[in-house]
C-alpha cells in the first residue's frame, strides 16, 4: 500500500491499518470507519507481499457485505483475500473438505428455516408432544440458542430444569437423529461440528490456521459463543485483527 491510500485515512485509521504483530481490536462507534479500516488494512497486507490473498481471511456477517468489501479490495490493489464470505459459509466449506473426519458426508445438505421447522416439527409428534408450528418454532429457538453455546445433546440433558427443558431436550435429540438420517445440517450445526472437529483433530486445525495467517473479522460484537470459540481456535498465535462496540477480544 502506498501513502497515497493511507492519505484517505485519518490518524487513527493510518494506525490501524498499518499495525502488524499481534491481536488487535478497533473499538469506536457507528459510521466512524471501523469496516473502512478492515479493507484498506487487508489492501495493506496483500499489496506489501506481507501475506498472499490465500494466507488472509476475511469474516463478516453478511455475503452481501463480504463481497462489498472484496471488491473494495480488489479495486484498491487488484487482488483480493482468497476467502471472503460469513462465518456459515466458511463453516460449511471446511466441513465438506474435511468433515469425514468426524463421519460427515461431503454431500450433506444444510436444512434452512422452513426445513428446521417441519423436522423440529416431526421430533414433536414422534414423542407425542403434538406438532404445532409455534411450539415447534419456540423449541427450535431454545436448541438453537444451545447449539450457539455449544451445548450437545447430552450435556442439554443434563442441564435440564422443569417441564420444558425436559421435553425440548428430548426432542434436541430425536432432532439431531432426523438430521443425521437426512444427511443434513442445520446452521447452527455448521459452526458446531467445525469446533468439534478442530477440537477432536488438531492436526486438521492446524492445517487451517497455517492456511490463514491473518484473521479478520467484521463487526465482532455480533459473535456468539460459538463463533468465539471458532475464532480463538483458529487464531491462536495468529494476527488477529477484530472490529467490534464493546466485547474485548483477547488471546
Amino acid at each position: 500500500m502506498g501513502q497515497d491510500l493511507l492519505k484517505d485515512l485519518n490518524t487513527q485509521q493510518q494506525a490501524v491499518v498499518t499495525h502488524l504483530n499481534g491481536p488487535l481490536l478497533v473499538l469506536a462507534g457507528a459510521g466512524s470507519g471501523k469496516t473502512r479500516c478492515i479493507t484498506y488494512r487487508v489492501a495493506q497486507l496483500i499489496q506489501t507481499q506481507t501475506a498472499r490473498p490465500e494466507e488472509v481471511l476475511l469474516l463478516t456477517f453478511t455475503n452481501k457485505a463480504a463481497g462489498e468489501m472484496r471488491q473494495r479490495v480488489e479495486k484498491l490493489v487488484g487482488k483480493a483475500p482468497a476467502f471472503a464470505g460469513t462465518f456459515h459459509s466458511l463453516c460449511a466449506r471446511i466441513l465438506r473438505q474435511a468433515g469425514q473426519a468426524i463421519g460427515m458426508a461431503p454431500s450433506f445438505v444444510i436444512y434452512d428455516e422452513d426445513d428446521q421447522v417441519e423436522a423440529v416439527k416431526k421430533a414433536l409428534s414422534d414423542l407425542g408432544y403434538g406438532g404445532e408450528v409455534k411450539k415447534a418454532r419456540a423449541v427450535l429457538s431454545t436448541i438453537s440458542s444451545a447449539k450457539n453455546e455449544l451445548i450437545g445433546v447430552s450435556q442439554f440433558s443434563e442441564l435440564a430444569r422443569g417441564e420444558w427443558q425436559k421435553m425440548v431436550a428430548n426432542v434436541y435429540a430425536r432432532y439431531q437423529n432426523i438430521l443425521r438420517a437426512a444427511q443434513a445440517l442445520d446452521f447452527d450445526d455448521l459452526l458446531f461440528q467445525v469446533v468439534r472437529l478442530w477440537q477432536k483433530h488438531p492436526d486438521i486445525l492446524a492445517r487451517y490456521q497455517r492456511q490463514w495467517q491473518y484473521v479478520l473479522v467484521d463487526e465482532y460484537q455480533d459473535t456468539n459463543q460459538a463463533q468465539f470459540t471458532l475464532t480463538t481456535l483458529l487464531a491462536k498465535e495468529r494476527r488477529v485483527f477484530t472490529n467490534g462496540e464493546g466485547r474485548i477480544f483477547a488471546i
